[in-house]
Parts: C-alpha cells; structure tokens; sequence
C-alpha cells in the first residue's frame, strides 16, 4: 500500500489529522492497533477549543447530538473549604461549556465523517511494529493488520500513537521525561437526583479525588502517590470505600459498588516531551510527542490542536508532494510552545496542589492562595477558564475542501 500519509494511531490526533488530510485533498490511512474504539476511562473531556474546531468544520450541530454534559464550572473542595476555579460561561465562544462524551463516540463520530472523502481510509486491527527506512529517511511502516503483515509506504508517516509510542522509539526520537508526583485509580459510581451538576475535586489530608459527571454515572479518579497502587491494592477495597466515604460522605451509600481492586483501572500519570519532534519522512503529535498530565483534562484537545496546526502546515506540500523536512520543522514550531506552556501548568499545579495534599499526613488542609483570589475576585476565574478551555495559541482550521 502506498499513500502520501500514514498515521499511526486512531485515537484523537490521529482520527482528526486523517480526516483533516483527507478532506484536502491527501490520500491517508490511518492505523488503529484494535478492533474498534471502546476503551474505559480515556479522555472524554472535549473543551471549548475542540468544539470551536468542530464548528469551523461545520460538524458542530451533528456533533452535539450525540450523547453528552456540559460542564460550565470547576469546583474544588480543600478540607471543610469550596473555591470555585473556573468559570467557562464567560468564553466568548458558541460553546462556552466543556462537552463531556466518550471518547469512543467523538472518534466513531470522525470515523464515519472521513468515509466521505475518497482518500480516508481507516484499517482497524493494525498494529504498526516497524519503521521502513530508505537513505536515512523514514519511508514506510511495517504492521500487522488482521494478523497478516502488511508494508505500507507514505511521504510521511505521523506518529499519534500515544504515551507509548511505537513510531517514536522506533524513530530513535530522545524523550525528556518531566516527572509527576501521581497515578490515578479511575472507578464509576452511580449518579444519583441531587449530585452536583459540575466537576468536583476532592482534597483532604492524604487524599484527592476527582468527579466527573457522566449523566447516569460518575467517573471518579482517586489520585494516589506515585508508584503506591500495589500498597493500595494490597490494603483492599474496603480502605478505599472508606476514603471515598470520607472525602464524600453523600456517596457512602453507594461504595458498595465497588466489589473488588478490579473495579478499579489504573493509569499510570506521565510527564513528558520529544527534544524534537521529527526526522525525516516521520513526525509525531499529540502524546506521542509531549504527554500531559490528567490534570484539567487538556490532553484531548492539545493533541486535536496538534493535528488541526499539523494539517495547516502539511496539506498542500503532501498533496503537492513537495514535503519538505521544513514543513515538519514548522509543525513543531508551531506547537511546541503551547505544549510547554500547558505542560508547565500542569506541573505548577502538581507541586503547589497534588504533592502536598498527598504528602500531608495531619492538619487542615488549606485552600491554596492563588485560588482563593478566585474566590475574592469572580472575574480571574476567567483565566483558568482560557487556559483550560481554549488553551495557549489556538488553532484554526485554514484548509478547505478539495
């Protein structure tokens, strides 16, 4: 098989480069190692500057159809204490809210999109285990599709293939690892009439949980120390009813549900980022270039703004077939300061908020200063709500239907 774009990856940055690439006029398949998109507890959080996307792309109403919250407000609780931290209804966006859907229908949703253009094409069960490479330029992957093997030669092959990218070991890209201080347990709760209708963040000595509203069920990220599952696994699920009792007492009703450690799937948090981001012939984006920390759930939507600044720059050169190592120099250019930026929030939060909190072992815990002004002073929860919602340096779709 032989295209102008091989992507490596169906999860957000893959699936919206594909159909990006493919609506210009760029012959692309993309390879997505399962059989459909149905993962537990990956990102379902789709902020404002994804939804803008979406309405350039005039997908936005159909989009907004399928199943889904909105989430106007963030609210975090430290001890007995509330702080409000960010209020998105202030965004001067059509969508001022943060949509919350699972991920697996926003990708079916792009999937069945990109079918209408003849240069999409999605292979399912295709997992990529090689790069191909000819005169120190990658040309190629090699995959396994439906358990046969397949070589499948591009212009260019883009890594979006997560935290764990295949096509960025394989490249030989050097990994800066930033560190983070946790892991998270992801677990479900029932929703029941009378639950808060907002994202709550739960602090209390040695403690954090996170809620987020799912319409008949809350998902629910118990944040632990990094590398302590094993200890918390061992002490079983009793200790862990009684925590979530603790920190929210209105769900000790309901813990129960909880019947075993395997109700509770774990996702071990990683910061990090490429040097560069490229060589030649191979270019990665979303996680596969930069992994984010859960924290304020941007990971999704830097990894769309990757792929939406990433089919700005590459569209005509891959559909002139006139790429240049330039062009895949310019996407990071593009984005790498975003990247950096959001990455540094992140980290600022994990030592100023997480650490501590996790660390304390007695005392109260008290609301840190900078969101307490949030409280004094309604109108800075407006930044929060930028930062979050729209991000550093958004990106617009400037391509157009071939």
């Amino acid at each position: 098989m032989k295209l102008q774009c091989c992507i490596v990856g169906g999860g957000p940055a893959g699936m919206m480069l594909g159909f990006l690439l493919a609506r210009a006029g760029v012959d692309t398949v993309v390879l997505e190692k399962h059989g459909d998109f149905l993962r537990d507890f990956r990102g379902d959080t789709v902020h404002p500057s994804t939804l803008n996307v979406m309405d350039e792309l005039g997908l936005l109403d159909d989009f907004l159809k399928l199943p889904h919250q909105k989430l106007s407000h963030f609210a975090a609780q430290f001890g007995d204490k509330s702080v409000h931290i960010a209020d998105f209804s202030g965004l001067r966006l059509r969508t001022p809210y943060i949509a919350m859907m699972p991920q697996w229908d926003f990708l079916d949703f792009l999937a069945e999109r990109g079918k209408q253009y003849r240069g999409f094409k999605l292979l399912m069960n295709a997992e990529a285990h090689a790069l191909i490479e000819q005169e120190d330029r990658v040309v190629g992957v090699r995959a396994t599709v439906n358990g046969t093997e397949h070589e499948i030669r591009g212009d260019l092959v883009v890594g979006a293939d997560g935290r764990h990218s295949i096509v960025r070991t394989a490249a030989g890209l050097q990994v800066e690892d930033i560190g983070a201080p946790m892991d998270v347990l992801w677990f479900r709760l029932p929703h029941r009439d009378g639950d808060p209708m907002e994202l709550v963040g739960r602090f209390d000595v040695g403690s954090i949980l996170v809620l987020l509203d799912r319409g008949d069920y809350w998902q629910c990220a118990y944040v632990i120390s990094k590398g302590s599952a094993e200890k918390v696994r061992a002490e079983g699920i009793e200790k862990v009813r009684e925590t979530v009792s603790r920190l929210m007492p209105a769900f000790a009703d309901r813990v129960g549900e909880l019947r075993s450690m395997d109700d509770l799937k774990l996702l071990t948090v990683g910061v990090d980022r490429l040097r560069t981001w490229w060589k030649p012939g191979v270019l990665c984006i979303g996680d596969a270039a930069h992994t984010m920390s859960p924290i304020g759930g941007v990971g999704i939507n830097i990894a769309i703004q990757d792929a939406v600044a990433a089919s700005n720059i590459l569209a005509g050169p891959l559909r002139e077939r006139r790429l240049r190592d330039a062009d895949l120099a310019a996407v990071q250019g593009r984005r790498l300061f975003p990247a950096r930026a959001t990455q540094a929030m992140q980290v600022f939060l994990q030592k100023r908020v997480i650490a501590p909190s996790l660390a304390s072992r007695d005392g109260r815990m008290e609301v840190p200063l900078f969101m307490r002004l949030m409280a004094w002073f309604p109108l800075l929860r407006r930044l929060p709500a930028r930062l979050l919602g729209v991000g550093v340096r958004p990106e617009h779709v400037r391509t157009s239907p071939a």
